[in-house]
């Protein structure tokens, strides 16, 4: 297993081809085409063949989706694979949850955070999620082609949609100014520094100062932040994730406490949020879809993190949330790069 928790890193999510200034279909691999004329026979006439698409798409990495909207497009006179999903599959959890793979995998995060704000009320669960404990190139292609795809600027969306402290921890994250890490300037001097700020903009002072607390925790570097924590223990009694749950509640705290985990803890953060997707009555469906296509790649790491806390794989967790063609998707999704024994 990665260990983050002796050298914490902050995740990269988007695949290398997701930089490639110049992703032309002339490029695209072999298996990409197949995968592409799949689909398309899965939608001809009448009806679409949901075992097919379940394959062609669910069976795929965030490297097959950067080229499979390209080939496909090229192959079809410039049919969009998004839209195509949602005509054949709707607006289901299984359609959006299709939509989604039918799209780049920055392309879809873009989808997903402009979900989160459409309609009455924003998901702030959801918006923090994908908005935070971003690494700064991804931030900055993940801006840059939400600018392409909707002519506005992500910044400017959010702003209207958050307030407080959440507010500061998803524009702070979205600045893309994480602090690289330097052990010339994040010296042991710089650690005990700020943890004694964050305890004076907290817990040692009347009236706390939520908002400089956190940028403290966006902006810094990982392997800075796990001896800010190991200090903050050590001179006051108790973690920065507790000195979070005293300072903070309801989506600010949580936000605060997600961006804190991914940095520190990111496997067990994300298996939690997987587990909080599902948590009470009823499923948060587009979390749970959202959370499981978005951290593809490291489900395997993420699969041992949420056994280890929950006693059940995340294939377990899928079988007794979901059903239908969704449950039989996010299974494919899943065992792609995490199979079952």
């Amino acid at each position: 297993m990665m260990n983050y928790s002796e050298d914490p890193k902050t995740l990269d999510l988007y695949p290398a081809l997701a930089f490639e200034e110049d992703l032309t279909p002339d490029i695209v691999e072999d298996h990409i085409e197949e995968k592409s004329k799949t689909i398309y026979e899965a939608t001809k006439g009448w009806g679409s063949d949901k075992k097919q698409l379940i394959e062609a798409l669910g069976m795929t990495t965030d490297e097959d989706r950067m080229q499979i909207p390209i080939k496909f497009s090229q192959i079809y006179n410039g049919d969009n694979l998004r839209d195509l999903m949602k005509k054949e599959c709707g607006g289901n959890d299984f359609g959006l949850a299709l939509q989604y793979l039918g799209l780049t995998p920055v392309e879809a995060e873009c989808a997903m955070m402009k979900k989160a704000c459409d309609g009455l009320g924003t998901d702030e669960r959801l918006l923090y999620s994908v908005l935070c404990g971003r690494s700064n190139k991804d931030m900055e292609l993940f801006k840059k082609t939400y600018y392409k795809v909707y002519t506005r600027d992500v910044v400017e969306k959010v702003t209207g949609e958050v307030s407080g402290t959440l507010k500061t921890c998803v524009i702070s994250s979205l600045q893309a100014a994480e602090e690289e890490y330097d052990p010339g300037f994040h010296t042991n001097d710089k650690a005990i520094e700020d943890a004694e700020k964050i305890y004076a903009a907290g817990q040692g002072r009347f009236g706390k100062d939520t908002k400089e607390l956190t940028k403290i925790i966006v902006l810094s570097p990982p392997k800075h932040l796990k001896n800010v924590n190991s200090y903050y223990a050590d001179k006051y009694g108790y973690t920065l994730f507790k000195a979070i749950e005293k300072e903070f509640g309801g989506d600010a705290e949580k936000s605060v406490l997600f961006t804190l985990g991914l940095k520190l803890k990111p496997f067990e953060t994300i298996a939690k949020l997987i587990k909080a997707a599902c948590a009470g009555i009823g499923t948060d469906e587009l979390l749970l879809t959202c959370t499981l296509i978005r951290y593809q790649k490291y489900l395997p790491y993420i699969n041992l993190a949420h056994e280890e806390l929950f006693q059940k794989s995340i294939q377990e967790r899928v079988k007794s949330e979901c059903g239908g063609n969704y449950k039989k998707l996010l299974l494919a999704l899943v065992n792609k790069v995490s199979p079952e024994e």
